[in-house]
């Protein structure tokens, strides 16, 4: 029997990772890196840094590095994901046939938590289905929202308001979500709340939170858009890799 954890590590902060995140990785016998590529080498490398800095030095844990399959974003996307998910399953079966062939304790570090708009709990239900002996355990982490609304001191809804959370795809084709006061935006890749008719929204932006060089913006989306767009592509072009989100509210959420 294998016991899989997904462990929530945040921004990538070592100081936001919980303690229940540090045990179950020194409770491992293996941890798994993905490696994204060159233009995405600050993730694995951050991953790397949070098990430098949390593993004990009598630690057994023994550290895998492994290159992800890359999802064909030329075709259609539900079904370029679905085939992605496949090939990342059988990458991990493989990763876990070979190091852990008697069973054991297997990990791996996910961005957030492994509950908001993260596919590692779908794709370990690929394995669980062709009938691997192997159990899933589940250590939270902070989302990236919750650093989005502490670094700017805001709450998240406006008082006994609805939060709609949501993707940047959804919000360019459907608009403002019906009934709700707060929207907060994640997995855009650059801009969708240009779409929005109503540039007297707020909003508050932020990417690379809880990193070195986070970057924060806010105000009135028609005084702050044009800024936004112009800062993401440059520090896009700078680090190679962008991650940001953001919130946005009719009213004031204070």
């Amino acid at each position: 029997m294998i016991e899989l954890a997904f462990i929530g590590i945040g921004t990538g902060n070592p100081e936001h990772v919980t303690l229940a995140a540090v045990r179950a990785l020194n409770a491992a016998d293996v941890v798994l890196l993905p490696r994204k590529g060159e233009s995405k080498a600050d993730l694995i490398d951050l991953r790397r840094l949070l098990c430098d800095e949390l593993l004990e030095e009598e630690s057994p844990t023994r550290i895998v590095e492994f290159d992800l399959p890359t999802r064909d974003g030329k075709a259609p996307y539900l079904g370029a994901v679905n085939d992605w998910h496949a090939a990342i399953a059988a990458v991990w079966a493989q990763l876990l046939d070979e190091h852990l062939p008697q069973g054991g304790r297997a990990a791996m570090l996910v961005w957030g938590d492994p509950s908001l708009y993260d596919s590692s709990l779908r794709i370990a239900k690929r394995l669980l289905d062709a009938g691997r002996a192997l159990t899933v355990n589940v250590i939270p982490g902070i989302t990236s929202l919750q650093v989005l609304t502490a670094e700017h001191r805001i709450p998240l809804n406006a008082l006994a308001g609805a939060v709609h959370i949501t993707t940047g795809r959804r919000l360019r084709e459907n608009g403002w979500p019906t009934d709700a006061e707060t929207v907060a935006v994640l997995l855009d890749s650059g801009g969708a709340f240009s779409v929005l008719e109503d540039k007297h929204v707020h909003i508050w932006w932020g990417a690379y939170l809880g990193m070195e060089k986070q970057c924060l913006i806010e105000g009135r989306l028609k005084d702050v858009e044009q800024q936004i767009l112009e800062r993401r592509t440059a520090l896009r072009d700078q680090h190679g890799w962008i991650m940001d989100s953001y919130l946005l509210a009719r009213e004031p959420l204070l």
